[in-house]
Order: structure tokens, then sequence, then C-alpha cells
């Protein structure tokens, strides 16, 4: 009997950590298991998933794959971590606050955890890393374009994803909607991205559940003047309060919206939302030059 060979793979969100295992000694990858426990404890969070383990009856990991927002600009392709990795992850902090300190915690637990065990980073920002100037650079002088401040992109894993699966069948041209509580377009010229709707963090672009998506910068500066926000106000403004939750005053969710129909506020969030994404495929549709 072939011994079976547990890739772990853990996708760590603001309130839980999903994971799966596969077997990479059988063929098509199987799943062993999946399932989400709570991130907020490391140890109890790793030993619910040791304990999902040993119910399928899979040994432990030989590696332990972990999706990471963002890489900063130093990180642009996936790869094994080791301690040259760890210091550029820690650099790109401020790129994403709300995102990398987490993702650091959670590797460190999981290298404790794993000893002598491969640890695989696979960031959200690699598949867009190859995006013409013209997608990629930001409005901004040259001196804070040198500093890393550019069009990212993000849910590249997912587009990655979309990509493999239509294999051969896998259209020229191609506009990958992502859409959830947190929500991008994307234009996909021959596998490769070319322009995507997110841009400097995973705040920009289409209207989401609770995040403004693009917004007139003016309005900001609005409320730093005249409200007294600060950074801290600004980013839990535009990332927690804001989108489909701050239009409907009533949820991000677009189900709680649908059941909240008829409702003015729940309806045109909902209708907003749809304008939102249409606007951006139609974007990238002009950034392919057309979709046939």
């Amino acid at each position: 009997m072939i011994q079976r060979r547990i890739a772990l793979v853990l996708n760590s969100g603001s309130s839980s950590l999903k994971f799966a295992a596969f077997d990479l000694a059988a063929p098509d990858l199987p799943a062993i298991v999946t399932g989400q426990v709570d991130p907020a404890d490391g140890d109890a969070a790793f030993a619910a998933i040791d304990a999902a383990l040993a119910k399928a009856g899979a040994p432990s990991p030989i590696a332990v794959g972990h999706r990471i927002v963002h890489g900063g600009p130093q990180l642009l392709r996936h790869c094994q971590i080791d301690a040259e990795v760890i210091a550029k992850l820690e650099q790109a902090e401020p790129f994403a606050p709300l995102h990398v300190p987490a993702a650091l915690a959670l590797l460190a637990t999981a290298t404790a955890r794993y000893p002598g065990r491969a640890q695989i980073a696979c960031f959200d920002t690699v598949f867009h890393a190859g995006m013409p100037d013209i997608a990629r650079t930001l409005p901004i002088p040259r001196a804070q374009r040198a500093a890393g401040l550019h069009r990212y992109g993000f849910h590249g894993l997912s587009c990655e994803s979309v990509v493999h699966q239509l294999g051969p069948n896998l259209p020229a041209r191609l506009v990958i909607a992502h859409l959830g509580n947190g929500a991008s377009v994307t234009a996909v010229r021959e596998g490769r991205s070319i322009d995507t709707s997110m841009g400097l963090t995973p705040s920009g672009g289409v209207i989401m559940g609770t995040r403004t998506g693009d917004i007139d910068p003016g309005v900001l500066i609005h409320l730093m003047r005249t409200g007294g926000y600060g950074p801290a106000e600004i980013e839990q403004l535009i990332d927690k309060e804001a989108g489909m939750l701050g239009i409907s005053g009533r949820s991000g969710d677009m189900r709680v919206l649908h059941d909240a129909s008829p409702d003015a506020d729940a309806d045109l969030a909902v209708a907003m939302f749809c304008r939102s994404v249409a606007k951006q495929i139609a974007a990238m549709m002009t950034a392919l030059g057309a979709l046939t």
C-alpha cells in the first residue's frame, strides 16, 4: 500500500481558519479532510486539525501551504518559507496591516507544530505580478511609486484556480469575477492577468460586503478635516463599516439583503453592488479589447 503523503493547506481569515489536507501520493490530489476552526488560539486550532487528520487515518503533514494575502514588493512568486522570506514579509506589513501580522503568527505556530516540515507561502498577489505598466502603475509621483506603491491585485489564487480548471478550454481572453464578501474582477489574456479591479490593498475596486471599493479620496480627506478621523478610523470605515453594510444599514451579506426585500436601503445596496461589478466587467473587456 502506498503511504499517504499529506499536504496541509491553510486559509486564514479575520475570524476563521479554513483548512484542507490532500494526499500527494494519490492521483488527482484527493482531499482527505476539510474544515474550519477559530484562529484566535493557534495551538487549539492545530490540535483540532490534527484530530481531524487522525480521525481520517492520515499521518502528520509533510508540508504546509499558507495563503498569504499580500507579499509586498519583494515577494513576487510562491515560495518555500525561510528566514529571508519571513524578513521580507515583516517588511510588507505596512502594505496589509490587517493580514500580514496574522499570517506571520500563524506561520510561527505551524512551524512549531510541524518542525522540519516545508512551509510554503502562496500569495494572492502573485498572479497579477506581471501586469503591464498601464495597469499596475498608480497615478502618483515617481518617488512614491519607487517605494512600492502600485496596483498589486488580489484573489490571485482564485484566478489561478479558474485558469487551471479551464485547462485546454481556456479562452484567449477571459474576465474572472471573484464575488463574495471581498470581490474583484480580473482581465486575463492567454492565462495571464493584464488588469484587475483591486489596487494597492484589497479595499479598492468594486463595492463589497463591508468595504467601500473605489471611492473619491476627497471623501476621506473631508472626514479627516471635519470629523477628526485618523488612519485607524479611516481604515475601520473603508474596510468594516462601508460597502453594502454601509448602504443598507443592515448587513453586508447578500443573503440577508435579499431576504429583507422589499426594503429600499437593502435593495439599493444590492443594485449598487451589481452596477459596480458590471462596470468593472465592462472595464476589463475594454482592457482585453473584447471577449470573442
